[in-house]
């Protein structure tokens, strides 16, 4: 690792009390712990209009995109919402491309207020596979996450210490070489039609 390695994390939620931002605070610190320079991106300080590819540098996007671009790796936290992701985040991420993740290490964390959030964490394993980004394969998720914090603090030992392993492997794998290219990646075309 480099002495000037930077990790991000882009929280998926807007909600004031977000279990979400607060997992991304903790998986920051550990990566920090680890030697990283490292940045909450707040959707709710980003002025992000539904996404328009006839407009794709509406309001702050190309701002959302440098601080993505100056990134080592890129821990994307989500609340899940109907078996899937936020649409904060899918439209944080539809504003971004290949420029923003080819190539860049991505850490996932999903938070529900019920059961496992896997779809939540496949869904974004999908879309990070087809911008070429080099998923980590440890991820980290938060079920029945009402339960699992207090007073602003992931108190469940085990899950906190998963989420801390999370961003110490951003860390780890911040300047990996990716493997090729992936299938999805050639079949994406983006906004292009």
């Amino acid at each position: 690792m480099s002495p000037d390695t930077t990790v991000l994390a882009v929280a998926g939620s807007l909600r004031d009390e977000s279990y979400t931002r607060i997992a991304c605070g903790l998986a920051l610190e550990a990566a920090a712990s680890a030697g990283a320079e490292t940045e909450l991106i707040d959707l709710r300080e980003y002025d992000l209009p539904v996404f328009d590819a006839d407009n794709d540098d509406a309001g702050d996007a190309p701002r959302l995109r440098g601080r993505l671009r100056s990134a080592d790796a890129v821990v994307l936290g989500s609340p899940m919402y109907h078996g899937s992701y936020s649409a904060p985040l899918k439209n944080a991420i539809d504003y971004s491309g290949f420029d923003e993740f080819e190539n860049t290490t991505v850490g996932l964390l999903g938070v529900s207020g019920g059961s496992f959030p896997i779809t939540t964490l496949e869904h974004l394993r999908s879309v990070c596979r087809a911008l070429d980004a080099w998923v980590i394969p440890h991820q980290a998720a938060v079920p029945n996450a009402s339960a699992k914090f207090a007073d602003g603090e992931l108190t469940d030992e085990t899950i906190a210490d998963r989420v801390s392993a999370l961003g110490r492997r951003a860390v780890q794998y911040a300047n990996i070489e990716p493997d090729p290219a992936s299938f999805e990646s050639g079949e994406n075309v983006g906004a292009q039609d």
